[in-house]
């Protein structure tokens, strides 16, 4: 952890020593009582915590708050709903990238079981996020969903900006050759780990989404997304 994100709950009672945060603090970065660390505010501002007291049970912490980081970058991820591990891999990935909205979609060529995974069912999904943006040194989390159609997501997509779906089969041009400018919002499209259907294809192009690729090589979609992710805001000059 680069940064220990806490909630606006829990800044005002102790931090039970089972918590993996706690854990981190004593046995990783070796924190004695007036001694401090790096702390966020979920979706809040960044600063400093001190330890101001150690019990078998908990941990008694201070916290001094600076600036919030700046607002996350204007990318929404549109992705067929991939196996638990390959989703865990996403959600810290692109949320460390900074991306604003991640959707997971059932898919027709997509595993309905993946759906029923603890990822989901649990709320791990939510660690996840967490510890993407810890890895970051940021407090800002996307906004997250999973189990809609693609036809739900498309339809409450914004209307304006760049709509890409990546298709290593019918994709006519590179993503690294697409126009993005900085301003521009961009929505990008990732099918499941068989691909889309031709009905999705369908759909995607009457949302009004341009089919692109990222080269010769057939990559994992964990692969795929943090690719896509890095071309994107190498074009618009974010990276």
């Amino acid at each position: 952890m680069n940064l220990i994100l806490f909630s606006a709950e829990e800044i005002s009672r102790p931090l039970p020593r089972t918590d993996p945060r706690a854990q981190h603090l004593l046995a990783v970065l070796q924190r004695q009582p007036g001694e401090t660390f790096d702390a966020g505010l979920r979706d809040g501002p960044r600063g400093k915590g001190t330890v101001i007291a150690v019990s078998p049970l908990d941990l008694t912490l201070k916290f001094r708050w600076g600036e919030p980081p700046p607002p996350l970058d204007a990318l929404t991820l549109i992705i067929g709903l991939p196996r638990p591990q390959t989703a865990r891999k996403i959600l810290r990935e692109a949320t460390a990238l900074g991306v604003a909205r991640l959707h997971f979609i059932s898919c027709g060529r997509g595993e309905a079981a993946y759906a029923q995974s603890t990822l989901w069912t649990s709320g791990e999904w939510a660690r996840q996020l967490a510890s993407g943006a810890e890895q970051a040194f940021c407090t800002r989390l996307p906004a997250l969903s999973h189990g809609h159609t693609l036809t739900d997501v498309l339809t409450a997509l914004p209307s304006n900006g760049a709509r890409l779906a990546l298709d290593h089969y019918e994709a006519p041009q590179a993503l690294s050759q697409f126009h993005l400018s900085s301003e521009m919002s961009v929505a990008l499209a990732f099918g499941p780990e068989r691909g889309w259907t031709a009905v999705e294809r369908d759909h995607l192009r009457a949302a009004r989404f341009d089919f692109v690729h990222l080269g010769s090589r057939v990559l994992r979609v964990e692969t795929a997304v943090v690719a896509a992710i890095a071309i994107v805001k190498a074009r618009r000059g974010a990276m």
